[in-house]
């Protein structure tokens, strides 16, 4: 492999990043996690699929991390007793990248079942899908090609997936004025724990 071709995947990836179409759904999907975890007192719950999954399972630890409690919910686990811990004050992320993903569309239905007026924020490349009409609000990834040379593979999908979640994270920060006070009591190990200790004697 040449230097010619990873430049050419690290391009292209960019070029996804930065096609992520930016509107203010953004700002409403963090209003609505605030509303309900931090108002109402719920959680974030979020979920996803095969790698889908996988990122959304490093999207709520890292929500959790920074104030706003999140749990990864499987979507089969879900049908098997796990939707019990779901409660009306709670709110959910949905990830798919075709927004057709049968266990996600599943869930919505089941979750309804459980709790009626649960609002859905779904994260999918494909705005038209039936996961994105079942959706509060609708971020779309952009649908980028994925890098991989069969183009079947999860790659740029996943990155813009991630990228995406890395907005609602920080912009989440923001609305609730998250401090290093406030990480180093979720972060205790570590160089992140230390260093969080120091920058809040500063504050």
């Amino acid at each position: 492999m040449n230097n010619e071709h990873i430049v050419s995947i690290l391009k292209k990836e960019a070029e996804a990043v930065l096609n992520i179409p930016v509107s203010s759904a953004f700002d409403d999907a963090v209003a609505l996690i605030v509303e309900h975890v931090h108002n109402q007192r719920g959680k974030l719950v979020i979920s996803g699929m095969g790698k889908a999954g996988q990122i959304a399972a490093n999207i709520a630890t890292t929500f959790s991390s920074t104030g706003t409690p999140a749990f990864f919910l499987h979507p089969s686990e879900a049908q098997h007793g796990d939707l019990g811990f779901i409660r009306e004050e709670d709110v959910m992320l949905l990830i798919s990248n075709s927004g057709k993903t049968r266990e996600l569309i599943e869930l919505v239905h089941l979750t309804r079942g459980l709790c009626p007026d649960m609002k859905f924020i779904v994260v999918t490349g494909n705005p038209e899908s039936p996961l994105a009409q079942e959706a509060t609000i609708c971020l779309a990834t952009g649908g980028p090609k994925e890098v991989c040379p069969l183009g079947l593979t999860p790659t740029t999908s996943t990155t813009v997936m991630t990228v995406i979640g890395d907005i609602l994270v920080v912009n989440t920060m923001k609305a609730i004025n998250f401090s290093n006070t406030e990480y180093a009591k979720r972060h205790h190990g570590g160089y992140l724990g230390a260093k969080s200790r120091e920058q809040s004697k500063e504050e």
